[in-house]
């Protein structure tokens, strides 16, 4: 059954057409260089020599999007957290900025390091869990679900404080054992397809399947305004779609194995530079 699920997947798999410049350099209004290429971290030895933007496996007019804010869709939803941002919400009569204050400067570099081993909560956590135990400990308010409108749009507002940094995420020390859960999830089959997310975007990347350019599946341009869903995507709303794409039953968004999987991917891109929010198919 495998080996004919394998071989599915090869047929539908084909090489690559010149979809777009693949050699092109992102450049954010004008000025803000973002590394798309980078060497392969050292524990990504044996499965990737180099990291790779998704952004370099979009066709031309999808990679434009993303080098203007003026054009880029998503930053209409960072307009809309802004607003939310220094709005009051909850029992405790406070709003993120009584905490935080301005974006710009509490939220620096903190997308570049998520997810990341909480001390004070004892596990690894990704920004919206941070964002609801501030909702629900420090407002007073409802939390949001983590592949909701909300949750998109707050954490691309406090990802674009760090667009431009380099992703360094910590995977020794005690987010080690999540780490090696996502590792194994991430070569793990699942589905009635019983396929894994290396077998596309570990053996398949630039590659097509169907109508689809495979990249990487690299998440430092999360969260991602897709084309197909006009709305902005977080990485386990995503994972989740991937998941039923391989005609399996996804897991909880938010829960410890999508949280361990996202900890691994977003090592794999370990050396690439945070981009959301980005655009993508």
């Amino acid at each position: 059954m495998k080996r004919l699920h394998m071989a599915l997947l090869a047929a539908l798999v084909s090489a690559s057409p010149v979809l777009a410049d693949e050699e092109a350099e992102l450049v954010i209004n004008g000025d803000l260089h973002i590394v798309t290429r980078a060497p392969a971290a050292p524990h990504l030895e044996g499965h990737l020599d180099e990291v790779i933007s998704g952004w370099v496996f979009r066709s031309d007019e999808t990679q434009a999007l993303q080098m203007d804010d003026f054009d880029n869709p998503g930053m209409v939803f960072v307009d809309r957290a802004m607003e939310v941002w220094n709005t009051v919400d909850g029992s405790e009569g406070k709003s993120c900025a009584s905490c935080h204050n301005d974006p710009a400067e509490s939220m620096k570099g903190i997308r570049a390091v998520y997810p990341k081993w909480v001390e004070s909560a004892k596990e690894v956590r990704g920004i919206p869990a941070q964002v609801n135990d501030c909702r629900e400990n420090r407002m007073g308010a409802k939390p949001w679900k983590y592949e909701g409108n909300e949750m998109a749009e707050m954490e691309a507002l406090i990802t674009l404080q760090s667009r431009g940094m380099t992703v360094d995420v910590a995977i020794d020390g005690p987010a080690q054992s999540t780490w090696e859960r996502g590792k194994e999830i991430y070569y793990t089959r699942y589905g009635q397809l019983e396929l894994s997310c290396a077998n596309c975007h570990e053996n398949n990347f630039g590659n097509m399947i169907r109508a689809d350019h495979l990249s990487q599946g690299q998440i430092n341009g999360f969260p991602a305004y897709r084309l197909k869903n006009t709305k902005l995507n977080t990485v386990h709303d995503r994972f989740k779609g991937c998941v039923r794409d391989t005609r399996g039953v996804p897991f909880k968004p938010g829960g410890a194995e999508f949280t361990a999987l996202e900890l691994y991917v977003a090592s794999r891109g370990n050396g690439l530079m945070i981009e959301g929010p980005s655009v993508r198919n």
